[in-house]
């Protein structure tokens, strides 16, 4: 009996290795390697391996170019590497500086409270009132387009969720008893939010951040795609793509095909390795 018993624990214990932490890591590391590999052979990549070929224009896929070649007979792997490398950069950029937003503004809110909160409330309803789409094509033409337009308004958008969970839990830190004791003897506002309130919201941040990443790029992208973002010149994926549109009744289904399939699944990666993380700090998932 005892022994059926050790073997059922053993049983139990090697089904728990398989959980979250295994999938975070698992899906951490894949993502990890593409990103790393994509952002380096991107970087490799120069104008020289972009160059015009009038005689191979519109090669569909082989195995001298997996991803088919275009209008002017560029290789289609290389352009959407090159792309994938640029939307990557952005993302990284605009999803870090939205979080910088959200950490100031949600701490700042609940700790100075008053007027401060509310103003802060009444941004993240006002930027929440419109379509995002709009305002980073509005923002983008504000400040002269291209890279700086488009990071400087996917920015300015993406920051208002994660505010209102950072502020959310900023709340709730403030009302418990240590805070209230810590201010009490006489500590700053600038004291509690450093000692006591930071390393809880911590873990929101940085899954805020991880799920603002593909919500960044696909936006990059559109706007890209619209017209309103990156120059022509730019090997973007939103050019591409845009450029695409053009010969797809033509049967050139390459063009736009593998370009927005690798954009959409670098997505689907970082988000799903956004939820993972989110399971791995919430007590009631974490060791299932």
């Amino acid at each position: 009996m005892e022994r059926t018993d050790n073997i059922e624990i053993t049983d139990k214990s090697a089904r728990l290795t398989f959980g979250v932490r295994e999938r975070i890591i698992a899906s951490t590391a894949a993502f990890g390697i593409l990103l790393a590999v994509v952002l380096i052979a991107g970087n490799l990549i120069n104008t020289d391996s972009l160059r015009v070929n009038l005689g191979n224009i519109f090669a569909s896929p082989n195995t001298e170019h997996p991803f088919g070649t275009d209008w002017v007979g560029r290789d289609m792997l290389l352009r959407t590497v090159k792309g994938l490398s640029l939307s990557m950069k952005i993302g990284m950029l605009c999803s870090l500086s939205s979080g910088f937003i959200a950490l100031l503004l949600g701490v700042a809110g609940p700790m100075l409270g008053g007027k401060v909160d509310y103003v802060i409330s009444w941004l993240i309803d006002l930027v929440l009132s419109v379509p995002h789409t709009l305002v980073v094509i509005l923002i983008s033409i504000a400040v002269g387009g291209g890279l700086k337009g488009i990071v400087i308004g996917v920015t300015l958008t993406h920051w208002t969720s994660l505010t209102r969970v950072i502020r959310a839990e900023v709340m709730q830190i403030r009302e418990l008893e240590y805070t209230k004791i810590s201010r009490q003897f006489g500590k700053s506002s600038f004291y509690i939010a450093k000692e006591h309130i930071l390393p809880h919201v911590i873990p929101q941040l940085v899954v805020g951040i991880v799920l603002v990443f593909p919500h960044a790029i696909l936006h990059e992208a559109s706007i890209t795609f619209l017209g309103f973002g990156l120059p022509p010149h730019e090997p973007a994926i939103g050019v591409i793509l845009s450029e695409s549109m053009k010969y797809l009744t033509s049967g050139k289904w390459w063009l736009a095909f593998f370009p927005g399939l690798s954009l959409v699944l670098i997505s689907m990666m970082v988000d799903c390795i956004g939820k993972n993380i989110e399971k791995l700090i919430n007590p009631k998932t974490a060791y299932k």
